[in-house]
């Protein structure tokens, strides 16, 4: 059975930096698009960031385009979300999330096609 933990999370202040990862454990290899969602409270989970099985393709939301960058390390079976310049609007519970079903290139914008989920690291941008 896949597992997913993230870690990296804090409280930070505005413009600062922090790493998110998610590592997988019971796969040798993450064959699967990860995705990185974020969730306040009331709110559905929405798509941050997703990166292809192959590493090739990425998908990053509007609002943190230049500032995040999603990768993947698959020999430490790990996928990192760098997130720089922080805004107090980044603040939310981070979740990374397997798809196992896409295609080697392809990511994944939505969350119900996702077969595996962390718990969730929180971030908290104070102003």
């Amino acid at each position: 059975q896949v597992q997913l933990v993230e870690s990296g999370g804090g409280l930070v202040q505005a413009g600062a930096s922090l790493r998110l990862s998610c590592a997988a454990s019971g796969v040798s290899w993450i064959r699967a698009a990860v995705g990185w969602f974020r969730q306040t409270p009331g709110k559905e989970r929405e798509i941050v960031a997703s990166i292809s099985w192959s590493g090739g393709n990425t998908y990053y939301e509007d609002s943190v385009k230049g500032r995040f960058t999603i990768s993947r390390d698959d020999a430490k079976n790990t996928v990192y979300l760098q997130m720089n310049s922080l805004r107090p609007e980044d603040t939310g519970v981070y979740y990374c999330a397997a798809d196992f079903d896409a295609s080697f290139h392809a990511f994944n914008t939505r969350a119900e096609l996702y077969d595996s989920w962390g718990q969730g690291t929180q971030v908290t941008v104070s102003s």
